[in-house]
């Protein structure tokens, strides 16, 4: 595909609206469909369709303008993809978006392979839960479909807080039982692999969350045997996907360096947005790349950089309903910050509504950079140089 042609994204939030600025930075048009009028992605986008992602009329036309097309989210009806690949490029494809979106399947497409995921069981029924074994207390019961950052998750200690979590939240839907496993860190290691196979992989993230959502990535830029051996699974699964597209594979690092699959997010990912400003090419950008068929970019990092999320809380920080205008002016005169808000109206508690990245040359400056934003804004969780 050349430039002035047309890509077709599914979503409308802010991945979606970084990847228009990818896109069009490069020359390409993007149509997005999406069923929300102010979406962060609809803003931006040179065409808007305005509907359900299952809309067949919706989907005609955006097949009509657009010889590629992606998704932001894996949320989306993984029949519209199949009915997209009928008439160009889909990237990632509709087998790997499905297998996503299920915890069950995924988990056992993972295993598969030959790589280790947490010791879980499906729960489908209440009386599924009698044939839980106690090793997998405490635990974290998740909905298998639809949850993302904490949502549709419940940590349970017993089999009585499992059954009364099953009644009281998840009974009804297909649910996973997952024993929490004993890890030191949480990692992430975004790859792109492109139409031909080919297979680039930005150095990988050591994450840290709050309250299920991603809040801190640190990258060191540090080689390690953690990281090769999360690198060479990640490599494995985008290989048995047949993937096209933007990769992410979430580990959590067990004490003796093992590394065990979390989940897996087939789009760009919010541990990803670090190579925005620290590597060549963007996770953005070689979205873009590999739905067009074009040479991946290189991922090499520039700098070390420590990536913080910005949350609505940001604007509401005394637990009031007063909203309060944080002092961005003086974030952004510190040496090495990098600014980027997803242009949402209105800032909520728990929504994402932008993130920071700090780059610096020596790692140990961008984290007490990454500090210096941290107490500005009043952030939960603060920059560390350790790995622990």
């Amino acid at each position: 595909m050349t430039p002035g042609q047309w890509l077709g994204l599914l979503g409308g939030g802010q991945l979606g609206r970084m990847f228009c600025h990818a896109a069009q930075a490069m020359g390409y048009q993007v149509m997005v469909l999406d069923p929300d009028l102010e979406g962060p992605a609809a803003s931006v986008a040179d065409k808007h369709l305005c509907a359900a992602y299952d809309d067949a009329q919706a989907l005609d036309h955006l097949a009509d303008y657009c010889q590629a097309f992606t998704t932001e989210f894996e949320n989306v009806p993984a029949q519209s993809l199949a009915i997209l690949a009928r008439r160009g490029h889909v990237a990632p494809g509709a087998r790997a978006v499905e297998i996503a979106q299920d915890r069950m399947i995924e988990k056992t497409f993972i295993q598969s392979l030959g790589v280790q995921v947490a010791p879980h069981i499906a729960v489908n029924t209440l009386k599924d839960l009698d044939h839980v074994p106690s090793s997998l207390f405490p635990g974290i019961l998740k909905a298998s479909r639809l949850g993302y950052d904490g949502k549709g998750q419940v940590r349970v200690a017993s089999l009585e807080q499992a059954k009364h979590a099953y009644i009281d939240h998840l009974e009804q839907v297909a649910a996973v039982l997952e024993g929490m496993v004993p890890f030191v860190e949480e990692i992430s290691v975004v790859l792109a692999r492109g139409r031909d196979g080919q297979c680039v992989v930005f150095p990988p993230a050591r994450n840290v969350h709050h309250h299920g959502i991603l809040a801190v990535s640190h990258i060191s830029g540090q080689p390690s045997k953690v990281y090769e051996q999360a690198v060479a699974s990640a490599q494995t699964i985008a290989e048995g996907l047949g993937y096209h597209g933007v990769l992410c594979v979430e580990f959590f690092v067990l004490a003796d360096g093992q590394v065990v699959v979390n989940e897996i997010a087939p789009r760009p990912h919010n541990s990803g947005h670090y190579t925005q400003n620290a590597c060549v090419t963007s996770q953005f950008e070689q979205q873009v790349r590999a739905m067009s068929g074009l040479p991946l970019g290189s991922t090499e990092l520039l700098a070390p950089c420590v990536m913080l999320n910005i949350l609505g809380d940001v604007w509401f920080p005394y637990d009031t309903d007063e909203r309060v205008e944080p002092d961005l002016a003086s974030v952004l005169a510190i040496p090495n910050v990098s600014l980027h808000l997803y242009g949402k109206k209105e800032a909520r508690p728990s929504r994402k509504m932008g993130h920071i990245n700090v780059v610096d040359q020596n790692f140990a400056n961008a984290v007490d950079r990454a500090n210096e934003v941290v107490e500005i804004l009043n952030l939960p969780i603060r920059a560390s140089l350790s790995s622990h």
